[in-house]
């Protein structure tokens, strides 16, 4: 894992900081358990962290196993002011179809991914940019978490 911290600037007095951490990683399943540590030890002490932790989870498990990113890496970034916390997961590309939330059979084994992430996040966003696919979910830090 490749990992890169900014750290934004106060442009005003009355303005807070934002930092932002980006990390490319390679598309594999035992990468997800460690992204979920590095989450939390970057988050620590932020609140809903828990939340972010499965939103990273289930974004990065998406991008491994439904496109081109199983075989080669995802990219991560995470965005944290006083206020909001925003989650990134740009994909691969190589997906048959645009990610989607959709209400899976009570017997299905997948599916319940996005509507899981949707369900937690404040806001869901979905972006396509030429082959690649950017979920982004943002968390209302001075809300009660779920």
């Amino acid at each position: 894992m490749a990992a890169h911290q900014h750290e934004g600037t106060c442009m005003h007095e009355y303005m807070s900081a934002v930092r932002i951490w980006e990390l490319t990683c390679p598309g594999r399943p035992e990468e997800i358990g460690r992204v979920r540590r590095w989450v939390r030890d970057i988050l620590t002490g932020v609140p809903r962290v828990a939340d972010a932790v499965l939103i990273v989870s289930e974004l990065g498990t998406n991008a491994v196993v439904h496109t081109a990113s199983g075989r080669g890496n995802f990219r991560l970034v995470i965005a944290h002011s006083p206020d909001i916390l925003t989650i990134s997961v740009t994909d691969a590309g190589g997906a048959a179809t645009r990610p989607q939330v959709w209400c899976a059979e009570n017997t299905a084994t997948g599916g319940r991914g996005l509507g899981l992430v949707q369900a937690h996040a404040t806001r869901l966003e979905i972006h396509r940019r030429g082959r690649f696919h950017t979920v982004t979910a943002e968390l209302d830090l001075t809300a009660a978490p779920l």
